[in-house]
């Protein structure tokens, strides 16, 4: 099956024509911090075209579209459901309508955490894996699960993609959901400057002359920095607690930490493997944690299973319908 993918970020996008569990052929797109979604559509549409070259997609065997969308997905509506201040208007725009004007192509909407899981299960560190939970550490924490080789949707789509909005601390740092005390709120890249900022003795670290971020928050820790070597172990112990609430949830017998923060996996795994062997209550054995493979081209690799998928529940329907 052939399909094109598009992966939609918060600045920047990925275009792709996927073949089975091969990308044939990429483009990154570069997206300026746009609030609202007008002015990235004429944007990802250009990618688009430039993606197809010169023959139009139905000449190349494509006629679906796959958009994995940062937010709240309602994929049975095929309607974003609910944003957290990216891409105003979202929720009132029609994207299959979109997608069959600019190109003639039938289009899934899908949360993008789902899309990456199920390119993990299909084609990366998941293959063979019936219940898995996947974190994404970077700007935000992403959360997504698979229980019975199924997503999670839940009545109003969002069963099982706000891991970094558990609760971690009941009377934390506000969030950007709202709560407080989130995973996000405490141990993200949007929300390290203020815990660095509010720890005591802050300003005799070696990071008070750096920029904050994950990056430089490990290095400090590996020179020996007390402060940083303080904050990397909270944001330990928040991700690994982060984790255990997962396996009561969903009951997985895998979880992945993927994004831009799993460049220090060598650290971060083998806490969190412990945390969870010692916490979690699994009589059954232990569950395994693990580094995502596909990286950035996840969500794209997730875009085929999750059609074939789509197609065998039409496929069901339509042979009851006739009995």
């Amino acid at each position: 099956m052939r399909a094109l993918a598009v992966d939609l970020g918060g600045t920047h996008a990925a275009v792709a024509l996927v073949d089975d569990s091969t990308i044939t052929r990429i483009l990154n797109v570069e997206l300026a911090e746009n609030r609202w979604l007008g002015p990235v559509l004429p944007r990802l549409a250009a990618a688009i075209w430039k993606v197809f070259g010169d023959r139009k997609p139905e000449e190349q065997g494509i006629s679906n579209f796959v958009l994995g969308f940062p937010g709240i997905v309602d994929t049975r509506a095929n309607r974003v459901a609910a944003i957290n201040a990216k891409y105003e208007g979202a929720m009132d725009f029609d994207f299959a309508a979109w997608a069959e004007r600019e190109f003639g192509l039938r289009l899934r909407l899908e949360n993008d955490a789902r899309l990456a899981l199920r390119g993990e299960c299909y084609a990366g560190a998941a293959q063979g894996k019936t219940d898995v939970v996947m974190f994404t550490l970077g700007t935000g924490i992403g959360g997504v699960a698979m229980m019975d080789g199924r997503l999670l949707h839940g009545k109003h789509g969002q069963a099982g993609v706000l891991g970094g909005h558990v609760p971690i601390i009941f009377n934390g740092r506000e969030c950007t959901c709202g709560a407080i005390g989130c995973a996000e709120a405490e141990a993200a890249g949007w929300s390290l400057p203020r815990v660095c900022q509010e720890w005591p003795a802050f300003g005799s670290s070696a990071m008070a002359s750096m920029e904050i971020n994950f990056k430089n928050l490990f290095a400090a820790a590996v020179a020996g920095d007390a402060v940083a070597l303080a904050i990397r172990e909270r944001c330990l112990h928040i991700w690994s607690a982060t984790a255990v609430a997962a396996v009561h949830a969903f009951d997985p017998e895998l979880i992945l930490f993927s994004g831009g923060v799993m460049e220090n996996g060598e650290f971060i795994l083998p806490y969190v493997q412990d945390y969870v062997a010692r916490h979690a209550w699994t009589p059954w054995g232990k569950v395994r944690v693990a580094k995502a493979k596909l990286g950035s081209q996840a969500a794209l690799l997730g875009a085929v299973p999750l059609l074939q998928d789509q197609i065998s529940m039409e496929s069901d329907q339509g042979m009851r319908n006739v009995r």
